[in-house]
């Protein structure tokens, strides 16, 4: 805000200057001895200060260069400045939708007050958010996946869009466990990790679409793939894509299917035990004894 400076504030200023300490007058007298470049006044008034001198090479101006919004290097560093998920909003989240068992979960992570946006006219808003790591097959990190949730995790934040990705996600996703011969893949988190709770130790990926389901990429060691489809027409049209990938490769695909509308509703509404039960018998003989719990 400008405001008007009348004469009385002038002339005080005027006796303020006037008056100046002793050991400032010495450091003007000192300043003003030729020095015209910046740095050269800041060494001095450093050493006049008896102020220790910056580490070598630190410049206090330098910053990383920000990275375009959207891109896999803005999705790295948000993934980086989020923190472990024990403890927080998102395990919180996780175990009200049924989810208990959080074996290699290291692919997600929390962030307290994530930014936003509903459209490009409106104001940032900040909520609590779970951050999940999107990797390509050698583990790098390409992007990022983020679930705005209630500040209580008590269920997706009241928001429009609570979920949104960004980065490189075409053939990748977040991955639990390394696939060596065996591996799950499904659509979203909550599905998948839902079926980690009764084969905790299967390699598992969400792709988090059914078009990105339909072109994961795969491991070159892979012999079998579990295909978690959704229960509608593009989770449908998903497995039978990547069903006809899986077999031009000569891997065995293996379809599962849920009772209700995805696995991760099966846990919720019919149980653990249920949906072990209904798994057990469209999974492999040797997987079974392999991979489920008890």
């Amino acid at each position: 805000m400008l405001r008007r400076v009348d004469r009385s504030e002038q002339e005080c200023s005027a006796e303020d200057a006037a008056t100046v300490h002793p050991t400032h007058k010495d450091f003007r007298k000192t300043i003003s001895c030729g020095l015209v470049d910046f740095r050269d006044v800041a060494d001095e008034a450093r050493q006049f200060l008896s102020l220790p001198r910056p580490e070598p090479g630190a410049d206090p101006r330098s910053r990383p260069a920000s990275a375009p919004v959207g891109s896999p290097e803005s999705a790295r560093r948000l993934f980086a400045i989020s923190h472990p998920i024990a403890g927080t909003v998102v395990e919180a989240y996780l175990r009200k939708r049924g989810i208990t068992a959080l074996y290699e979960t290291g692919s997600l992570r929390f962030h307290p007050r994530c930014y936003y946006r509903p459209d490009r006219y409106s104001p940032t808003e900040t909520w609590p958010a779970m951050i999940a790591a999107v990797t390509d097959l050698d583990g790098r990190i390409t992007g990022a996946h983020r679930t705005w949730l209630a500040p209580d995790g008590g269920d997706k934040a009241p928001i429009d869009t609570p979920r949104r990705a960004m980065g490189h996600l075409l053939g990748h996703g977040v991955r639990f466990g390394v696939a060596h011969d065996v591996m799950a893949a499904g659509e979203g988190i909550e599905t998948i990790l839902s079926l980690r709770g009764i084969m905790p130790v299967m390699p598992m990926v969400a792709a988090l679409s059914a078009a990105h389901l339909a072109a994961i990429l795969f491991p070159t060691t892979l012999r079998r793939l579990y295909i978690a489809r959704d229960d509608d027409q593009a989770g449908d049209n998903a497995m039978r894509t990547l069903v006809d990938r899986a077999q031009e490769a000569g891997i065995e695909a293996i379809t599962l299917s849920p009772q209700l509308g995805d696995f991760n509703e099966d846990i919720r509404t019919l149980g653990k035990d249920a949906l072990r039960s209904m798994v057990r018998v469209q999974v492999a003989p040797e997987d079974v004894a392999r991979y489920m719990t008890a």
